[in-house]
């Protein structure tokens, strides 16, 4: 983990979605007969992103009308911490790969989560975005549980400026990785937001998993 931003180079423009699939392509993780029992668990139709009367399906989630305590400034990320699924766990700063996407954590350590460097911090107005495995060839990872997520559960993203960014769970879907929906996941609300993204949906040993688990949560406050 690193707090050294000039390390990284820049980010590669694309379009969300496809920036969406290239930064998830490491988390299609085979099982290599790991004893997952019948897989992660995955979201219910309850736990989706309420959406208004009238608006289509892809819509972008709806916005509270007040505005949260506060918002903080841009800072690295220590840790993230989702206590209704037992989240404990360091975040390592993520860069790009070779091909200039951005890229995931280190899959052999189940107990990691991955924040891109040059993207919205938790706690600014945005979406931040963290990603981590679902699972690797030990087993379950640090986001195997996190289809388990309900409306309500609370997410902590301590940062390295010494606050603590505190998010609510509003919706939890999965999305297929063909047609992942880039800017409803990722635009601007004009809230802080976090998304927690991990691979679920249906799984084979020749592609792996067909989708991405995806949480949404607003700030609600800080300490």
């Amino acid at each position: 983990m690193t707090e050294d931003e000039s390390e990284l180079p820049r980010r590669r423009w694309s379009p969300w979605g496809v920036l969406a699939l290239v930064m998830l392509s490491g988390l299609a993780m085979v099982r290599n007969g790991a004893d997952v029992g019948d897989g992660p668990p995955q979201p219910t139709a309850a736990a989706a992103v309420a959406v208004p009367e009238g608006q289509p399906p892809g819509a972008m989630p709806p916005a509270e009308p007040a505005a949260p305590a506060q918002v903080l400034e841009h800072s690295s990320v220590q840790r993230i911490r989702i206590p209704a699924i037992r989240v404990d766990a360091p975040v390592m700063t993520v860069g790009l790969d070779p091909q200039g996407w951005v890229d995931a954590p280190p899959a052999e350590d189940p107990n990691l989560a991955g924040w891109y460097l040059n993207g919205i911090s938790p706690g600014q107005r945005g979406s931040a975005v963290i990603v981590g495995h679902v699972d690797n060839a030990s087993g379950p990872a640090v986001f195997y549980g996190l289809g388990a997520l309900r409306k309500g559960h609370r997410i902590e993203v301590e940062r390295y400026d010494g606050r603590t960014a505190l998010f609510e769970v509003y919706g939890v879907e999965v999305f297929s990785k063909d047609t992942f929906p880039g800017s409803r996941v990722y635009g601007d609300t004009g809230r802080p937001e976090l998304r927690v993204i991990t691979c679920g949906g249906g799984y084979s040993k020749a592609k792996g998993y067909a989708g991405n688990v995806v949480v949404f949560a607003r700030m609600v406050g800080a300490r």
